[in-house]
């Protein structure tokens, strides 16, 4: 494996994880990373409406500690390994303008804009599924990530862009995503125009998948059209899992005709030859 950067990363800043920052960047450095971006939750408004034990605040971030935290921890590993600040923001219509402002307000070096709600529900849920097939949810998420990012700038990489895969009610572990080509291009051509890039989510490949986010279709599809940024991502929240799978993604990279992935640093990418 040569790649040497994981940037999607949570720890206990995060609502879904307890993980401490320091036990992720020890699982970082005996992995042989060089480089780790934490990438906490930050989902204004997300609707609790499946499970009791939710509430909208459970994936607000709270920046101050975070960001405290995070120079203790950079200052400390200093030497051993770079950390950088990062966030992935929880993409809504109506909340673009909240995004927006929370980003500058960061300043982080990376931002991951993913989808977590689709139309005020989250397809984790079985819920979400109701009334419609499984290729109508796929479609509507994919409209939707389209207007999202229509309305939302302010971020680096999109994130786990064909998420929905993980939990289709069928439990089949793969989606001809060329059945949505003319959404899934739009998507891809506006990225690239903006020069943003995708993240190559690999907790897919820990959940048995054969593919990461995105799969291999859209993955090479972004490559055909002219794009060059990506970023690797293991989307842990435990630390046994950073970095996991990073060989499998690399060689679906190179596949796919990547000779370069980038780290980011202040919001800019730095490229990097596998």
């Amino acid at each position: 494996m040569s790649i040497l950067a994981d940037q999607h990363i949570h720890s206990h800043h995060s609502g879904d994880s307890d993980e401490s920052m320091e036990r992720i960047a020890d699982s970082a450095i005996a992995a042989g990373l060089k480089y780790l971006c934490f990438t906490e939750h930050m989902d204004f408004d997300y609707p609790p409406v499946d499970d009791p034990e939710l509430t909208p605040d459970t994936f607000i971030l709270d920046a101050d500690p975070y960001k405290a935290e995070y120079l203790r921890i950079r200052d400390r590993y200093a030497g051993r390994i770079e950390l950088m600040l990062g966030t992935e923001i929880g993409m809504q219509p109506h909340v673009a303008i909240e995004n927006r402002d929370f980003c500058r307000s960061l300043e982080p070096d990376l931002v991951v804009a993913s989808i977590h709600v689709v139309k005020r529900r989250d397809p984790y849920y079985p819920s979400f599924y109701e009334g419609r097939s499984e290729e109508e949810a796929v479609a509507e998420t994919l409209e939707e990530t389209l207007e999202n990012i229509r309305l939302f700038e302010d971020f680096d990489v999109l994130g786990h862009m064909d998420y929905i895969i993980r939990y289709l009610p069928s439990r089949r572990k793969t989606v001809d995503m060329s059945a949505f080509s003319p959404v899934v291009d739009e998507i891809l051509k506006l990225l690239i125009r903006r020069g943003q890039g995708l993240d190559l989510n690999t907790a897919p490949l820990t959940r048995g998948f054969p593919h990461m986010h995105p799969s291999h279709y859209i993955l090479e599809r972004y490559r055909d059209l002219g794009g060059r940024v990506i970023t690797f991502g293991s989307d842990a929240h435990k630390c046994e899992n950073v970095a996991s799978c990073f060989d499998t993604a690399e060689k679906e990279a190179r596949d796919c005709g990547f000779e370069e992935y980038c780290v980011f640093r202040s919001r800019k990418p730095e490229f990097i030859r596998f």
